[in-house]
Order: C-alpha cells, then sequence, then structure tokens
C-alpha cells in the first residue's frame, strides 16, 4: 500500500509536473488504497499508527509489529527506486 501510494508523491511534486496536479493525484490514491487495503491491514500507511495499540494488546498484536514497520519501508523504498528509475514522471 504505502509503495502505491509513495509512488504518485514524487512525480506529482516533481518540477517539471503541472503545480496543480499535487492534489489532483496524492489525495485520490490515498482514498483509493483504503478500501482495498482496510481487509488486507488495517491500511496502516503509516508505520507509527500500529504501534501503540500493538503496546496495549501485547501478545500476536506485538509480535506481528514488525510487519507494519518493515512493509512501508521497503514499500517506499521500491518508490524511490521506481523514481529514480523515471517510472513516475508526470506528464503535462
Amino acid at each position: 500500500m504505502t509503495c502505491l501510494f509513495v509512488t504518485g508523491i514524487p512525480g506529482a511534486t516533481a518540477s517539471d509536473a503541472p503545480s496543480a496536479i499535487a492534489g489532483r493525484a496524492i489525495g485520490p490514491t490515498l482514498t483509493a488504497i483504503h478500501p482495498v487495503g482496510i481487509n488486507v491491514t488495517g491500511v496502516s500507511v503509516n508505520p507509527a499508527r500500529p504501534i501503540r495499540p500493538a503496546l496495549f494488546a501485547g501478545g500476536q498484536a506485538l509480535t506481528d509489529l514488525w510487519v507494519f514497520i518493515v512493509a512501508p519501508l521497503v514499500g517506499a523504498t521500491l518508490a524511490g527506486l521506481c523514481h529514480a528509475a523515471k517510472f513516475t514522471r508526470a506528464n503535462a
């Protein structure tokens, strides 16, 4: 989910992208990943969000916490690599 969300941000905010496109690309992307991801991960796009509930719940939630921290970092890294490879260029 994070990779999909973060992939659009560098392309939409690049210096050669039209300035009006950023909000029109980022907002709908974040909105679109919620219905898809809510049944899979609870849509934990922000790795800081599941930490507090896991600390209070303990047990299995605490054991699985690493996934909610590592997966967004991997997704963001993949998005950065996609941008570096110019897959996210905005076309005016």
